[in-house]
């Protein structure tokens, strides 16, 4: 029993082709159309998020056994994040990467804290400075006319579902989806095409409220 772990005999069971590997080696060169439908990123932002998170401590660790790629990593991560419901089981996506399902977990919380970190809040989460206000304003009025000068970035609101109602103030995540869940703003600026994101607003605030005293 020590030496074999498990009494009864054990059957095996046989995992279909992993896609990711594919993905990564095919898709995003030759046909980026599969790839942002797998992951819902292009391969040039997948490949910018690469660059960025790669350094983070989360994914160095004093072991013999390094950790897989980070591409590989955040891929698994961002196919969770894309999909919902029954293809967002471990299983389902543990045999779309070819890992275990513990692998996936360990994955998605690694990628998940070098997301969340200071620095790339800092860089791509973050609210356009007064200078970058005024350039696209004065970039909107010479391409246009001085009466749209205000009209200097476009704002829209997307709705991220949550699992379960809040405990606390739960009644102030639910949206006109029937649904709890969190209300994203981001906003894009026309001059450079920069985006900026403002999370964490409640559902049942209506987006022209949400924005109003970041884009103005």
């Amino acid at each position: 029993m020590y030496a074999h772990r498990y009494e009864l005999p054990r059957n095996e069971r046989t995992r279909p082709v992993p896609q990711l590997p594919h993905a990564l080696n095919t898709n995003k060169h030759a046909r980026p159309d599969l790839f942002r439908r797998d992951l819902r990123v292009s391969p040039v932002t997948f490949d910018r998020l690469v660059a960025h998170i790669e350094d983070h401590a989360v994914f160095s660790n004093n072991s013999e056994h390094a950790q897989m790629p980070v591409e590989m990593q955040l891929a698994i991560a961002l196919y969770r994040f894309g999909h919902e419901g029954n293809a967002v089981g471990l299983d389902k996506v543990a045999d779309w990467a070819g890992v275990g399902k513990g692998t996936v977990v360990v994955c998605t919380r690694r990628v998940i804290a070098a997301l969340l970190s200071p620095e790339f809040f800092k860089t791509y989460v973050r609210l356009p400075t007064p200078e970058e206000k005024e350039d696209a304003k004065r970039w909107v009025e010479t391409r246009s006319c001085a009466a749209w000068r205000g009209g200097w970035c476009m704002v829209d609101g997307t709705l991220v579902p949550l699992a379960f109602r809040p405990h606390w103030y739960g009644e102030s995540y639910y949206d006109r989806k029937c649904n709890y869940s969190l209300n994203f703003q981001v906003c894009t600026i026309h001059a450079t095409g920069l985006e900026y994101m403002k999370p964490n607003t409640i559902a049942a605030c209506l987006d022209r409220i949400a924005a109003k005293p970041a884009y103005h």
